[in-house]
């Protein structure tokens, strides 16, 4: 999960986006010395992430609030769980109930989906990757939650590894040029990253297996049977990760090709919420 200082950062400008000048709603009928108390429930089951994060907006909304976790990130929660409890000032709850809603439900949906997913490679070796498809300025929230759900990260962001994808090499003149230019690159800068490139058919791996100069090969778009031959192709040389268009109907069977990774992109920009409420306690 991201620092606090930057966590902060981001529940403060969620904060800001939800309250502008006033919750007038709370302000027209709670009187500011009323007392309250309030708990989070879980509505369905699933696996719970983003707990520490409500946590925080409520403190950050009014820092006297109590706030008592009864579940933690990574937890498994079934329908009618308590995950916090919340005393205090009760217009500093109101306040902060939504905001601290829409962090939970969203990674707790993502972690649900992930772990999901994953409970369908059981028994296999292939591991299951988020992509860079995430909320703008949520990326490490979501990509925390994946992990809370048993998924594995793949890289944060484009600073952090190189991917030399179907635009790239097209750009680059080919794919040959696209892997020297990088290696030349990397040595001039002093950089010490994995270089992963993308074929788009069993010619194109070729060509990458012959010239060489690569970590991981991404095979996008392959179906099972060519998927199993291109594994077979490579044959442990480098690391294989299978992307695009994977369904829950075709995830085991892509994995039991034996490839290394199968990134879906689908785990962090087209999750369900999970179903959270806070009521009176």
């Amino acid at each position: 999960m991201m620092d606090i200082e930057n966590l902060d950062e981001l529940i403060k400008m969620a904060l800001a986006e939800d309250i502008g000048d006033g919750d007038h709603s709370t302000l027209a009928c709670i009187p500011p010395t009323a007392e309250n108390a309030a708990k989070m429930v879980a509505k369905q089951e699933g696996i719970l992430c983003g707990a520490e994060v409500g946590e925080r907006v409520f403190h950050l909304v009014d820092d006297t609030l109590r706030v008592a976790l009864l579940k933690h990130d990574g937890d498994a929660v079934a329908k009618g769980d308590v995950i916090m409890t919340i005393e205090g000032h009760a217009g500093s709850i109101l306040t902060a109930e939504r905001t601290a809603l829409n962090f939970m439900q969203r990674l707790s949906g993502i972690a649900t989906e992930t772990h999901r997913m994953v409970q369908m490679l059981d028994g296999l070796n292939t591991r299951l990757l988020d992509t860079r498809k995430t909320t703008p300025n949520m990326r490490l929230l979501e990509k925390y939650a994946v992990a809370c759900g048993g998924g594995t990260n793949h890289r944060i962001g484009l600073y952090d590894m190189v991917m030399l994808k179907d635009n790239h090499i097209d750009f680059a003149g080919g794919i040959e040029q696209a892997i020297d230019r990088t290696r030349e690159y990397l040595k001039a800068k002093g950089k010490d990253l994995r270089i992963e490139i993308e074929v788009r058919d069993l010619d194109e791996l070729q060509r990458v297996l012959d010239h060489g100069g690569v970590d991981r090969i991404m095979l996008d778009n392959f179906d099972v049977a060519t998927l199993r031959e291109a594994v077979k192709r490579i044959d442990g040389r480098y690391e294989t990760e299978a992307s695009g268009g994977i369904t829950d109907q075709t995830l085991r069977p892509y994995a039991e090709t034996g490839v290394d990774f199968i990134s879906v992109g689908a785990l962090t920009h087209h999750i369900k919420s999970l179903d959270i409420s806070l009521v009176k306690k």
